[in-house]
């Protein structure tokens, strides 16, 4: 910038030089040369009148009477009819200035001037406006050095503000630089330094997910206890509840990772190739004493031994979610559905209810947005969680309420050789 600056300021100067000095330093010669023509015409005049004088007075004419009208680099002649010619000075070589008068009595004074002198004093005029115009880039480049110095400054020191911004250090620094552009800058960044610092305290959003996203896992373990506690004579049934209790509590610490993970670190890949039906299967055990206590029914339809590449415990917890979304808002039996498209996987969750109300649509996936009392997170966090896994959710239907889950598809191998084959 500095460069761009100096460049900048110096071409302007060097265009002015031009654009003046140029034309006066024209000027300026045609007015030295027009005044020596003048100072050589005077010449003339001033020896023909001593001529005429000389003349009148019937004196003879000769050089020593008008010698001193001859300045050094003159050369005066004066040619009187029927008399020698008279001169006085040196003869000129090279550029001259000439100038000749005619008497009454046909005597003509010619007086000749080199232009020496006045090629001299074209050169100090010359060389005055060069040292003029010098003094004037001289004195631009150092302005501009100033200039860019005194802007640069205040750059870099904003350019440690951003960086310090982007850090994690929120402080403002409240510094004001005297160029309204520059000041500009710099309370834009104090603003979005105390914009970040309440972005930061809104961490305690993690409470609030991790509490949310917990309670799906924790209702469903209490319950698988309460079970065990209830079969406690039957040891065979007993061994199988603690299992999926254990389940549970292996889900839960997934879940709590998970969360930890995406505070820390959002971008960390763990996606994995997995069998959909297996977090399927998964949902239906876990669901299952909710579905029976309220008399409904989860139905699954599509093709089975399908791959996905994603997290399991993420996709578990968004169709969880889903399942429990179609079990508070909606009525009768609830669809999980899994079909192919292209490249990817869908699991539409699908419900028998009055479905989502028109005016909400997909800002039923914005926090604190929710159609009924409950607490507005659980869709929003399901979608965060899906898109940082690469996946997607998305609300196809409000009526019955559709919610499909897109996942990546992985390829079995039976496939990629099927595929291979209709190519060839």
């Amino acid at each position: 910038m500095k460069r761009r600056m100096i460049n900048s300021l110096l071409g302007v100067v060097l265009v002015v030089v031009v654009v003046f000095c140029v034309p006066l330093a024209l000027v300026e010669k045609q007015s030295i040369v027009n005044a020596a023509n003048d100072r050589v015409d005077a010449a003339s005049v001033r020896v023909l009148g001593l001529v005429e004088s000389r003349l009148a007075a019937g004196e003879p004419v000769t050089g020593e009477k008008f010698a001193a009208q001859v300045t050094d680099g003159s050369f005066v002649t004066v040619d009187i009819p029927g008399q020698p010619l008279i001169a006085a000075g040196r003869p000129v070589t090279g550029p001259a200035l000439t100038a000749s008068e005619t008497g009454a009595s046909g005597e003509v004074v010619t007086v000749v001037q080199s232009r020496s002198d006045v090629d001299h004093e074209i050169g100090n005029m010359l060389l005055l406006l060069g040292v003029v115009a010098l003094l004037a880039v001289q004195a631009a480049v150092a302005l501009a050095v100033w200039q860019a110095r005194r802007l640069a400054r205040p750059l870099i020191d904003l350019a440690e503000t951003a960086e310090r911004l982007g850090s994690g250090d929120p402080r403002p620094r409240d510094r004001r630089y005297g160029v309204p552009e520059l000041d500009r800058i710099a309370e834009v960044l104090d603003t979005s330094a105390e914009r970040i610092a309440r972005m930061l305290t809104a961490e305690r959003r993690l409470a609030a997910d991790a509490s949310h996203q917990l309670r799906t896992p924790l209702t469903a373990l209490s319950m698988r206890l309460e079970e065990i506690t209830a079969l406690a004579e039957e040891p065979d049934t007993v061994k199988e509840e603690a299992t999926i209790a254990l389940q549970q509590v292996e889900r839960l610490t997934d879940v709590v990772q998970r969360l930890l993970t995406n505070q820390r670190d959002p971008l960390n890949p763990t996606a994995v190739t997995f069998d959909l039906d297996d977090v399927i299967k998964q949902q239906v055990e876990e669901w299952g004493p909710s579905l029976r206590e309220t008399g409904r029914r989860l139905r699954i339809e599509g093709p089975h031994g399908v791959l996905v590449t994603s997290t399991p415990g993420t996709v578990a917890q968004v169709l969880a979610t889903l399942i429990e979304n179609s079990l508070m808002h909606g009525a009768g039996t609830i669809t999980l559905r899994v079909r192919p498209l292209g490249n990817s996987v869908v699991a539409e969750v699908q419900d028998e209810g009055a479905g989502v109300p028109p005016e909400l649509g997909n800002r039923v996936f914005e926090r604190a947005v929710s159609g009924r009392n409950s607490t507005g997170i659980g869709l929003a966090v399901a979608r965060d969680l899906a898109e940082a896994d690469g996946g997607r959710l998305e609300l196809l239907s409000l009526h019955p309420p559709v919610f499909a889950l897109f996942l990546g598809r992985s390829r079995t191998a039976q496939e990629a050789v099927e595929e291979e084959q209709e190519e060839q």
